[in-house]
């Protein structure tokens, strides 16, 4: 029996070990299908603090930089515990070469003495769609090529902030401006911004779309989204650089197309935008860098109380009695409230009589976000029991903090509260109070013990608990449970590590969503924005479900993949009807609210078509 138990309890502790060493996660992913001469990224993401990296030995593609390590933390501070999480990115810009498919073998990395080595990346690289349009015509006379070099004064993105030379503790603002003027879709940042030297709080993170509008830049009139807003507070003086982050985006751009004659009537029938082809690129976008000068804290007259807080703040204290008996219960609380780094004060210094017994204070906070910053309130509240008669005094308690407005320290005082307390009569020990915290309340009155008329529970002589059938089923069902959530959790993480399936079960979800947006834009009759999302929302959708770059899709890959589904070719000639009357809808002239009506029911309906015959 003793080895059986031994047997079980090392099992669950291989088991355990085994769950707690996966914890280390070090990834690497690149695009699955590249074209030749293409640049992209091949990126290892490290969920702890790592060195050592170690990439892979990259024979078939070009390393144009790379690799370049960037780090990104958060900081969460609840009930006085500090918790810290921390993301490595080691990426690499390549540039594919020769046709085929090829795989990267795994990275490594050191974590505290153990070497964790990435899962292997595979890479296919086909045709450039250059050389494609070469075979298909002469000297790629009835085509054009697009280089995404043609777009940098169209598209691009800022790196802004509100102050470059504020001081050690102060707010400010940085956000990432994407500028365009011509149609893109699905902004990704492909190298994420860090802040080493702050501590950032994400002013974006609860927000559902971007914020977007106009912006005269460099005499230039732009269409701006921001994609990303942080408020930054330096924890350190001296000069701090953040670096740049790189982004993609898609674009959809007008093929050019040359003369066809020699006759101006048809060239300028040919070259109606009816008749233009227009092709999906991928534009690499890199922010710029941004060097912020932070200034010390002066060192004269500050307080000895001073903790850190810098901004505008308020100071209040609370106390809901000072009068009451022996073994009774006060709440005292303390809220600090203002705009600054609020969520950074992690302590109220307050000093008790002795013969109080004082809790662990319970700490609230709310936190407000918005364009302009952080703000809030933080709460600390005490739960004090007197335990002897007599008169007390709480002396007043001092918060101190730096006003930004008149460049000096300020300290708030709160009031002096003189606590009163009667004998008490016994009677308190069963007493329910009314503060948030009387879960913590003790039992105190234990010096009587009742008369108890309920008679024991009897049991027979030689009957134990352990060795029963009941102590095996105890022992052995927990260790089984833990096993089948060990097994789920590995399934599962492999379906979600397939990017494929993913995007195949997301793809009718997001395909709705841009068309419950595209139908907004039809109740505000804005044309252009109606027919951009509901085409996005087409194309999409079977790049999405069928796991086909956007760059690929055409009106032959459309027809060629459905009907290797198996969908219906009256389905397939709708589908493509669609597209086509979207675009033709577009720039033809007339009643554009009924030929937006007409479009949008087409493209519901057919959506839905398409996934009720692939079921």
């Amino acid at each position: 029996m003793k080895k059986f138990i031994l047997t079980i309890l090392s099992l669950s502790f291989l088991i355990t070990t085994t769950v707690i060493g996966q914890n280390v996660q070090f990834t690497g992913s690149a695009k699955n299908v590249v074209r030749t001469g293409e640049r992209f990224n091949l990126i290892y993401k490290l969920n702890a603090e790592g060195s050592n990296f170690r990439g892979p030995d990259i024979k078939n593609f070009n390393v144009l930089t790379g690799p370049h390590t960037s780090q990104s933390s958060s900081v969460q501070i609840i009930n006085g515990k500090v918790s810290r999480s921390v993301e490595y990115t080691f990426s690499y810009v390549l540039s594919a070469g020769e046709e085929g498919i090829f795989e990267l073998q795994p990275a490594q990395v050191n974590v505290d003495g153990t070497i964790y080595k990435s899962n292997p990346v595979k890479i296919q690289v086909v045709k450039s769609a250059n050389q494609q349009g070469q075979q298909g015509s002469q000297g790629n006379k009835q085509g054009g090529t697009t280089s995404t070099d043609n777009f940098k004064d169209d598209v691009f993105i800022r790196a802004v902030v509100n102050k470059r030379n504020p001081m050690q503790g102060e707010q400010i603002v940085i956000t990432y401006k994407l500028y365009y003027r011509i149609n893109i879709s699905a902004p990704e940042f492909t190298k994420e911004p860090s802040f080493k030297g702050f501590w950032k709080n994400d002013l974006m993170k609860d927000r559902q779309s971007y914020v977007q509008y106009t912006e005269n830049y460099k005499g230039q009139q732009y269409n701006v989204a921001e994609l990303r807003k942080f408020a930054l507070f330096p924890q350190r003086s001296g000069k701090i650089v953040i670096e740049g982050a790189d982004a993609i985006c898609q674009a959809q751009v007008k093929a050019k197309t040359q003369q066809r004659s020699r006759d101006p009537f048809f060239d300028n029938f040919f070259n109606d935008p009816f008749f233009n082809r227009y092709q999906t690129v991928e534009i690499p976008l890199s922010t710029n860098s941004i060097t912020i000068n932070i200034s010390p804290l002066p060192t004269s007259n500050r307080p000895g109380d001073f903790s850190g807080a810098v901004g505008n703040f308020n100071f209040n204290a609370s106390i809901d009695k000072t009068e009451l008996k022996a073994n009774e219960a006060i709440n005292l609380k303390f809220t600090v409230s203002g705009t600054g780094n609020v969520e950074l004060v992690d302590k109220i210094n307050v000093t008790f009589p002795p013969d109080f017994e004082v809790y662990d204070p319970k700490i609230s906070k709310n936190i407000n976000t918005s364009g302009n910053g952080v703000s809030g309130r933080k709460t600390f509240e005490y739960l004090i029991i007197p335990r002897t008669q007599g008169e007390f005094k709480i002396n007043p308690v001092k918060f101190s903090f730096f006003d930004l407005k008149k460049k000096s320290y300020v300290t708030l005082t709160s009031p002096e509260y003189i606590i009163n307390v009667a004998k008490g009569d016994g009677s308190q020990a069963d007493v329910a109070y009314s503060g948030i915290n009387q879960a913590d309340i003790k039992y105190i009155g234990s010096d009587i013990r009742h008369i108890k008329t309920k008679g024991k529970q009897l049991k027979l002589i030689g009957s134990f608990f352990f060795g029963s059938t009941l102590f095996y089923v105890l022992l052995i069902v927990p260790i089984a449970l833990f096993i089948l959530f060990v097994i789920f959790m590995k399934n599962e993480l492999k379906k979600r590590s397939n990017i494929a399936l993913m995007r195949n079960r997301k793809a009718t979800k997001v395909a709705k969503k841009r068309m419950k947006q595209a139908h907004l834009f039809l109740k505000e009759n804005k044309k252009d924005e109606f027919y951009v999302e509901v085409s996005q929302a087409l194309w999409g959708y079977l790049s999405d479900k069928f796991s086909i770059p956007i760059a690929n899709l055409s009106m032959e890959t459309v027809n060629e993949t459905l009907t290797n589904k198996g969908v219906k070719e009256e389905t397939i000639s709708q589908f493509i009807e669609t597209l086509n009357n979207c675009e033709f809808a577009r720039f033809a002239p007339g009643d554009s609210s009924s030929k937006m009506e007409n479009i949008y029911n087409e493209s519901v309906n057919i959506i839905s078509l398409i996934e009720n015959e692939l079921k």
